[in-house]
């Protein structure tokens, strides 16, 4: 999905740079006090094009990011340097992140609902468990997914995101949704209002997986004091430690 459209993904925000910062101090409340101070290092491992990792990085955190979009890697590495960023970014697979990555990360965390691309419980508790493995003992694990036992489903839906403008061109932003039972597709588009239009759209599959089939995965991978917070961010925050 993310390769095809990593370089407008940001217009899905009405001003990117302003939720960059707010995300930004969002995550870093919910992480003070979830943690206190015993957090300095970050592992992102669904950074996309930097959204998080760059707020966090401005906010003074130590970061590092994956995801398994190189094309996004690939941007998120010129938007950190274009703000004077060290950001260390990679090409990973969160099911393999051990190997890459190492066991001294204070916080591994994944936002934006990016957990249900995997479309199975074992891969989410395959995930999981390298998610605790890149931990110090004590370390924390932070999820946001969209709350999808609150969820309407519906055969389809439509989502606008409203008109951006982007190098001088405008786009019109929108996203459709197709359930399938405990699944849909997601296809994202970005119209180009030129003669004629050109359409830059990527698709992708979820898995509506629910928040406490969620927490027992998060269980059986080995942390503890498993939590959900609603009001922290714009999806439910899952947080957790490896003991």
């Amino acid at each position: 999905m993310y390769d095809q459209i990593a370089e407008l993904y940001h217009l899905i925000f009405e001003d990117w740079e302003t939720s960059i910062e707010w995300q930004a101090k969002r995550l870093d409340k919910k992480i003070a006090k979830t943690w206190g101070g015993r957090v300095s290092s970050v592992l992102d491992v669904s950074c996309g094009i930097g959204t998080q990792a760059i707020g966090l990085a401005q906010s003074g955190y130590e970061v590092q990011g994956c995801d398994l979009s190189s094309d996004s890697v690939r941007r998120a590495r010129v938007e950190a340097a274009n703000r004077g960023l060290n950001i260390p970014f990679s090409v990973c697979d969160m099911r393999t992140l051990e190997s890459f990555h190492g066991q001294s990360f204070d916080l591994v965390m994944t936002c934006d609902n990016a957990l249900p691309h995997l479309l199975n419980d074992a891969d989410i508790l395959r995930a999981l468990k390298q998610m605790l493995h890149c931990l110090r003992p004590g370390g924390g694990l932070l999820l946001t997914i969209r709350d999808y036992a609150a969820t309407e489903v519906d055969k389809s839906e439509f989502h606008s995101y409203g008109i951006r403008c982007h190098a001088g061109q405008r786009y019109v932003v929108f996203q459709t949704r197709q359930y399938d039972g405990d699944y849909y597709d997601v296809a994202l588009y970005f119209v180009r209002e030129s003669d004629p239009p050109i359409v830059h759209v990527g698709r992708s599959r979820y898995y509506a997986i629910k928040h406490d089939r969620v927490s027992e995965l998060m269980q059986e991978a080995g942390f503890v004091d498993v939590a959900r917070c609603d009001e922290a961010y714009y999806h439910p925050v899952l947080t957790a430690s490896r003991p």
